[in-house]
């Protein structure tokens, strides 16, 4: 999909699992709203081919697998290899949210391009171009 597209967050969704990919309209990336009330575990899985990231929101996640767990607090990131059997638990007594961030294949790492300003039409490596002044306060 070309162009900018939107999406939010629910975090007060009774549904376990939001997909944010297809609103976003995201073909190289997946990308999940996960909610596990108190208790509550998802199914023993692994990918093929796509390495998960998870970062929790809110609430504690235990990340159980085949060589133990793994417990990540809000504002931490774990990840997890493709081949790896993963669970996902809340021994909590509040809720977990969390953000699952798949991908396949090898990250295409300093592909950016950057101006100066809005005139320039000549693209440069990022670190050429020095970050812009802040915006002035109201």
């Amino acid at each position: 999909m070309d162009g900018v597209s939107t999406a939010r967050l629910d975090p007060e969704t009774d549904e376990r699992f939001l997909s944010l990919r297809r609103p976003l309209g995201a073909a190289a990336v997946g990308l999940n709203q996960m909610t596990l009330q108190p208790g509550q575990r998802g199914r023993i899985h692994r990918h093929r081919e796509q390495e998960e990231i998870y970062v929790v929101l809110r609430g504690v996640l235990t990340l159980v697998t085949e060589d133990g767990e793994l417990e990540a607090g809000e504002g931490e990131l774990v990840r997890v290899a493709a081949p790896v059997r993963r669970q996902l638990v809340n021994r909590g007594a509040r809720p977990v949210l969390l953000l699952a961030i798949g991908a396949a294949g090898d990250h295409a790492g300093r592909d950016g391009e950057a101006f100066a300003d809005w005139t320039e039409t000549v693209p440069r490596p990022p670190q050429e171009v020095p970050l812009p002044d802040d915006v002035p306060h109201a």
